[in-house]
């Protein structure tokens, strides 16, 4: 698994239109706090279970691919959840699985707020709100 910064994952998506762009947050978290555009919500786990299913995360993700060869990029919050999910994804045989360090809302500062520090949000890159 590859691992790049936001705006190095932003230029990486620029310059490469074919690869999926997933945010692993659950659906709510991503509509009301906000995602960078063009993303494709798939689930790492999901209210009320919040336990993950890699199997179904990854068949998920495949049914979304053009192939397993697609480059896949993934997001969360601040860059946790999709370690597991990335790992998830090469064990199902994806080839080139990215995570986009610090995530969507990135690190808690001192006060335990997020995009204060780093990540999506804080590096000034495009995003949507519900």
């Amino acid at each position: 698994m590859k691992h790049l910064q936001p705006k190095d994952a932003w230029d990486y998506l620029r310059q490469h239109p074919d690869a999926l762009f997933v945010d692993v947050r659950m659906e709510i978290e991503s509509l009301y706090v906000g995602r960078p555009p063009g993303v494709v919500n798939v689930p790492w786990y999901e209210y009320p279970d919040l336990l993950p299913d890699p199997q179904k995360f990854a068949d998920a993700v495949a049914q979304e691919a053009l192939s397993k060869t697609q480059p896949v990029l993934l997001i969360c919050r601040s860059g946790k959840r999709t370690l597991d999910a990335g790992r998830a994804l090469e064990a199902a045989g994806f080839n080139e699985v990215i995570n986009i360090v610090h995530g969507f809302e990135g690190e808690l500062n001192e006060q335990f707020h997020r995009s204060t520090c780093n990540g999506w949000r804080f590096d000034g890159l495009p995003w949507e709100q519900m």
